[in-house]
């Protein structure tokens, strides 16, 4: 309404705080979306008349807004009935072209993940600085250019997937192993992954990378029971009781990673990586996971998205299905890697194989430069 990001957020925050001040002593009301929907819309009608540089078009806006005060019964329903479709509207406006694509996936986390600047950073590897210019930046962006507040069709909707795809992931991830705080995992962040993951493979089910990132994200979230032991401590993947994976969402993602398989083509880098968890999701313990061909998918994803991150993981499945030693090899070509200098997962996994060499006091050394560079309490 307001065809500005910035000041919609602004005007969002400001409905919450008056519901924060209200509800406690009237009770949350019987329609809460539309209750702060119009609050925010009072508001943004204030702040248009309190402006001194407004124009023509904010008038009229004003105006319209004005006219519309009142809500009715259909348009409170509208509102509960279309938050889905509003939330995945307000990615593709976050994904829009007219931005950088390290700043779309950063206001996106931003906006819809509800991630810190320092989260997005670390989720980045890079400076927190980087990360809140490009936010700023790119709300300004988005502003100046009146993008509308709707989802793209036609070859359109198909060039912005890619960054929609890694905005939703990422939004996993951070939910899946948290980057900092007191918990391991924060479930709400997967589970808005999931919805928006869901939705966006409704919208576009010929798509098969779509599918193919919902088949990732279910097999992921299949695990998130046995990742947490009676003390909140982290289990690992090897250590994990496996008959606590949920096997209903095995099976979504094992289904729909067959219907990325039979959209046909080269399978991409979410394919690839559902690929590789449907490996640990078939094995029934750990001792019968298929190494060897984990391995070899993990070739074939650095081969067509290489980064440092998937040459770790494939040096971890290297070590695993041909000994610590050709894992080692692979980890220690990238320790001059600038940009996981600051990675806990570096140390973290070359302590692991020099354990299983026998270099205890080498080994001892990584964990505990992993322990230093880790901000999550139980890690």
């Amino acid at each position: 309404m307001v065809r500005d990001v910035g000041l919609a957020e602004e005007l969002a925050q400001e409905a919450l705080v008056a519901a924060l001040e209200r509800w406690p002593g009237s009770g949350v009301p019987d329609n809460p979306g539309a209750w702060l929907m119009a609050t925010a819309k009072h508001h943004a009608i204030d702040h248009l008349r309190r402006s001194r540089r407004l124009e023509r078009k904010h008038e009229e806006l004003g105006r319209e807004i004005e006219g519309s005060r009142d809500m009715t019964p259909e348009l409170e329903a509208a509102i509960d009935e279309n938050l889905g479709d509003d939330l995945l509207r307000l990615v593709f406006v976050a994904c829009h072209p007219v931005l950088s694509t390290e700043a779309r996936v950063a206001l996106t986390l931003r906006l819809l993940g509800g991630l810190t600047t320092e989260e997005i950073a670390r989720a980045f590897l890079v400076p927190e600085a980087t990360v809140a210019q490009r936010i700023v930046r790119a709300k300004r962006t988005l502003a100046e250019a009146r993008v509308p507040f709707e989802v793209p069709r036609g070859q359109e909707l198909e060039s912005r997937l890619s960054s929609v795809l890694q905005v939703i992931y990422l939004v996993f991830n951070e939910g899946y192993s948290a980057t900092a705080g007191d918990d391991w995992m924060r479930p709400a962040l997967c589970e808005d992954a999931l919805r928006l993951g869901r939705i966006l493979a409704e919208l576009v089910p010929a798509q098969a990378e779509v599918q193919g990132l919902v088949a990732l994200m279910e097999i992921q979230a299949s695990r998130s029971g046995a990742r947490i032991g009676p003390s909140g401590e982290p289990v690992l993947l090897l250590e994990q009781d496996r008959g606590r994976w949920d096997q209903l969402l095995i099976r979504r993602g094992i289904a729909a990673l067959g219907r990325a398989g039979q959209l046909g083509g080269m399978p991409g880098p979410y394919r690839l990586q559902a690929e590789i968890a449907a490996c640990h999701a078939r094995a029934r313990t750990a001792q019968e996971t298929d190494w060897k061909r984990i391995a070899t998918l993990y070739a074939a994803l650095a081969q067509l998205a290489p980064s440092p991150v998937v040459e770790l993981n494939r040096a971890v499945a290297v070590g695993m299905a041909s000994g610590p030693a050709a894992g080692l090899e692979l980890v220690d070509a990238l320790t001059s890697e600038p940009s996981l200098e600051s990675y806990h997962l570096l140390p973290s996994v070359r302590g692991d194989l020099l354990a299983k060499l026998g270099r205890f006091g080498e080994a001892r050394e990584e964990f505990e430069r992993a322990a230093s560079l880790t901000r999550n309490a139980p890690t």
